[in-house]
C-alpha cells in the first residue's frame, strides 16, 4: 500500500504504565545513589537465588541453612583456601553463612513487611474511613503498641514464645504494623473527603468498594515507601535478636547469628585488637550494604510512586 496505516493510539492503561516507567528511568538516571541502591539489592537477590551454586551445601546436609563446620575449634580461623572469609568459633564457615544468610534476610524482611502492611492496611482503612468510635478504639490500641520501644517489645514477645526464627517473625510483625496503620489512617482521612469519593458514595457504591477502588489506590503510596525503607531495619532488628540468642539457632545461616558466634572475639586478642576482624567485618558489611541498598531504593520509590511529585519530573 502506498499510504502508511495510521498508528493506533495506545490504550489508556498502557499509556499510564509507559509513563510510569519513563518517570522511573528518568529519576534513576538523575539520582546515582538510587541506582546504587538498586544495584545493591539486585546483587543480594542474585546472591540469594544462586546460593546453591555459590556455596553448595554438604552432600548429606539435612538443612542447607545450617552452616557447615570442620571440627569444633574454640578459636576463629582467618581466611584461607576452602574458607575465603574464615571461620567463627566452633569452625562455622563465614562465607557459607553470608551467602545463605541473604536468603534468610529476604525471608525475614519480606514476610514481616507483608504481614505488617496487611494488618496496617486493614486497621488504618477501617479507622480512617469510618472514624468516630471505631477510629478512637483502634488508634488507642495502636498507641499502646507504639508506647513501647520496638526492640524491647520484640524481645519480650520472643521471650514469651521462645527462641526461634519463626517466633522472631511473629514478634517483628507484631511491633511493626502500628506504624503502617497510623500512616495509612492519616492519608485516608485526607483522601476520603475528595470529590471523586463523594461522587462514588452518591452513586450508591458500598463502603468496601469505595475503600478498595477509590481510597486505597490514592493513599497507599506512603505505606509502600515506608515498607521499602523498613526492609533493611527489620533485618537489622532480627539480627540483633539473633545476637542476643533469641533468634536463629546456633549455626544457622543468619548474619546476626554469625556476629553472635564472634562476640567473644570482637575486641581481638591481647596486643592485637584486629586479630579476628573477619568474624565481624564480613557479616557486618552484609548487614550495612543490605540496609543501605533498601534505604537508597526507598528514596527512589518515593519519587516514582508519589503522584504529587510526578509533575516535577
Amino acid at each position: 500500500m502506498g499510504v502508511l496505516a495510521e498508528r493506533k493510539p495506545l490504550r489508556p492503561e498502557l499509556a499510564v504504565t509507559l509513563s510510569t516507567w519513563q518517570i522511573a528511568v528518568r529519576r534513576f538516571r538523575r539520582n546515582p545513589l538510587s541506582l546504587m541502591g538498586l544495584i545493591l539489592i539486585v546483587g543480594f537477590i542474585l546472591m540469594a537465588l544462586l546460593a546453591p551454586l555459590l556455596a553448595p551445601p554438604p552432600p548429606n546436609a539435612r538443612n542447607p541453612y545450617m552452616m557447615p563446620h570442620a571440627g569444633y575449634s574454640p578459636d576463629p580461623q582467618p581466611p584461607r583456601p576452602g574458607h575465603p572469609f574464615g571461620t567463627t568459633e566452633q569452625a562455622f564457615d563465614i562465607y557459607y553463612g553470608i551467602i545463605w544468610g541473604a536468603r534468610t534476610a529476604f525471608r525475614v524482611g519480606l514476610l514481616v513487611v507483608a504481614i505488617s502492611v496487611l494488618i496496617g492496611i486493614v486497621v488504618g482503612s477501617v479507622a480512617g474511613y469510618f472514624r468516630g468510635r471505631v477510629d478512637e478504639f483502634l488508634m488507642r490500641v495502636v498507641d499502646i503498641f507504639l508506647a513501647f520501644p520496638g526492640l524491647i517489645l520484640a524481645v519480650v514477645v520472643v521471650a514469651i514464645l521462645g527462641p526461634g526464627l519463626e517466633n522472631v517473625l511473629i514478634a517483628l510483625a507484631l511491633v511493626s504494623w502500628p506504624g503502617y496503620a497510623r500512616l495509612l489512617r492519616g492519608e485516608i482521612l485526607s483522601v476520603r473527603e475528595r470529590d471523586y469519593v463523594e461522587a462514588a458514595r452518591a452513586m450508591g457504591a458500598g463502603d468496601v468498594k469505595i475503600i478498595l477502588r477509590h481510597i486505597l489506590p490514592n493513599s497507599i503510596y506512603p505505606v509502600l515507601v515506608v515498607s521499602s525503607l523498613d526492609m533493611g531495619s527489620i533485618v537489622v532488628t532480627a539480627a540483633a535478636l539473633s545476637f542476643l540468642g533469641l533468634g536463629a539457632p546456633i549455626g544457622y545461616a543468619d548474619w546476626g547469628q554469625i556476629i553472635s558466634l564472634s562476640r567473644n572475639w570482637i575486641i581481638g586478642a591481647g596486643g592485637n585488637a584486629f586479630a579476628f576482624w573477619y568474624t565481624v567485618v564480613f557479616p557486618g558489611a552484609a548487614l550495612v550494604l543490605f540496609t543501605l541498598g533498601w534505604n537508597l531504593l526507598g528514596d527512589a520509590f518515593r519519587d516514582i510512586l508519589d503522584p504529587r511529585l510526578r509533575g516535577a519530573s
